[in-house]
């Protein structure tokens, strides 16, 4: 088998997620989304909570993308703290700018949310960070489901992180990519 491809079945064979991951689009879509502005706009029109709550895209590689949510009004639940609503809109953000990078260009790609859980071992003040690492996953179920035309699900987890490096949760969403005909 050549380098940087992998076996995907009897006869199909795939790139590797990192190769497909770094494509001309997905490099493209990560200039659009990065630059503030444009990302606020987009929000606005697409994610109207997401932009009220005051979600921020921190950085974003084929590997891994940040977000971050900050204790506000608009995010705070009656016991001085973000609402978890809010805390899983930042966690779904993570993984879904890595999804949304990997549907770029060739053939269109369906993706929704199927599942979610969640996990909290702190009371979320201050600054969060979610952290989701699973690009290469993500980039590897892509290409699947474009070489098979099948489904594939793909569980992303989003880890949340305060100022001081404590976890305050940890989300599991669970993708579906599946490729247009």
């Amino acid at each position: 088998m050549p380098a940087g491809f992998v076996a995907v079945g009897a006869a199909t064979m795939l790139p590797t997620p990192l190769a497909a991951a770094d494509s001309p689009q997905a490099a493209a879509f990560r200039r659009q989304v990065l630059s503030p502005a444009k990302l606020r706009l987009f929000m606005l029109r697409k994610l109207p909570m997401a932009w009220l709550a005051g979600l921020r895209l921190r950085a974003l590689t084929p590997e891994a993308a940040t977000v971050t949510i900050r204790y506000k009004y608009l995010t705070q639940n009656p016991f001085r703290s973000i609402y978890f609503a809010c805390l899983a809109m930042a966690a779904e953000l993570a993984s879904g700018m890595q999804a949304m990078m990997q549907v770029q260009g060739a053939r269109p790609v369906s993706m929704l949310v199927v599942g979610l859980t969640a996990e909290f071992s702190k009371k979320a003040t201050g600054f969060i960070a979610f952290t989701c690492p699973d690009g290469a996953a993500i980039a590897l179920a892509v290409a699947e489901s474009r070489a098979t035309g099948e489904g594939r699900t793909v569980v992303c987890t989003s880890t949340g992180v305060d100022e001081a490096g404590d976890v305050v949760a940890v989300f599991k969403i669970t993708w579906s990519f599946r490729a247009k005909r």
